[in-house]
């Protein structure tokens, strides 16, 4: 396991970064030195009673096989694992050694035990989970922190019991750093001047008002409203102004 780099240092640097990937990056690398190598985070602003929401509004980040994702995520099979239906209901770290007492239960179902079948073929065996705090009843962010191969669930649990605050500490920062930065997808990414059009309407101006300030005419207004109602897949600008805000795309800083 690495020596730990200055932890004020770390997140003084997650707080300079100007992109989710930076941020990614470096909490990617801080993870491994406590022996988390491998890493899947999720994000939603728009959870309902029965789902996450839309796949679209979903942001996740992982460092695992791509493979590992494609039978993992993208097959909705995460939906029904353990330790992701705990941090639905849950907040702070979890053991995955809740994981291995399901196990001994014998009270697996044949889902469960495809997953867990999937996680031993990729080395998916041992680490923590931690449920975010989030300010929304709607929103609902967790991490999951695979420790290296080679590490038992008892070494996981060493670690934690040595560096779980700092630990937990160092993913709530990422995460509200994360959260706090627009993570639209490329296909649905507002343009400079849908974000404008958006940013004057929740700020109260009529067409008129909006095509005077921008010194367009109104029909232009209208067009990048629609093209920003698109981009969003949303039916009303209402909507789409209460999205994009959702998704830090208006009212943000340029860097």
């Amino acid at each position: 396991m690495a020596e730990h780099t200055d932890l004020v240092g770390h997140l003084e640097a997650v707080f300079e970064a100007d992109s989710i990937e930076e941020i990614w990056g470096l909490h990617v690398r801080k993870m491994a030195e406590y022996g988390f190598d491998r890493l899947l985070y999720g994000f939603t602003k728009f959870r309902t009673a029965n789902s996450f929401g839309s796949e679209d509004d979903l942001l996740m980040l992982s460092n695992h096989d791509p493979t590992y994702i494609d039978e993992f995520v993208r097959s909705g099979l995460y939906l029904h694992a353990p330790m992701v239906r705990w941090a639905v209901e849950n907040v702070g770290p979890g053991s995955w050694r809740m994981i291995h007492e399901i196990v001994k239960s014998g009270m697996m179902t044949s889902t469960e035990q495809k997953i867990l079948e999937l996680n031993q073929r990729y080395g998916v065996v041992a680490g923590y989970s931690i449920s975010f705090r989030d300010l929304s009843l709607r929103a609902k962010g967790a991490i999951g922190l695979c420790a290296r191969p080679g590490m038992t669930q008892e070494d996981v649990e060493v670690v934690w019991a040595r560096h779980g605050r700092e630990i937990t500490i160092i993913n709530d920062v990422t995460h509200l750093r994360i959260a706090s930065m627009p993570f639209a997808s490329s296909r649905r990414a507002l343009t400079p001047r849908q974000r404008e059009v958006l940013e004057w309407v929740a700020d109260g101006k009529t067409m008129q008002d909006i095509a005077q300030i921008m010194g367009l005419t109104p029909a232009t207004v209208e067009k990048h409203l629609r093209l920003a109602r698109e981009a969003l897949d949303v039916e009303t600008t209402a909507q789409a102004v209460l999205k994009a805000s959702f998704q830090n795309q208006i009212f943000i800083i340029p860097h």
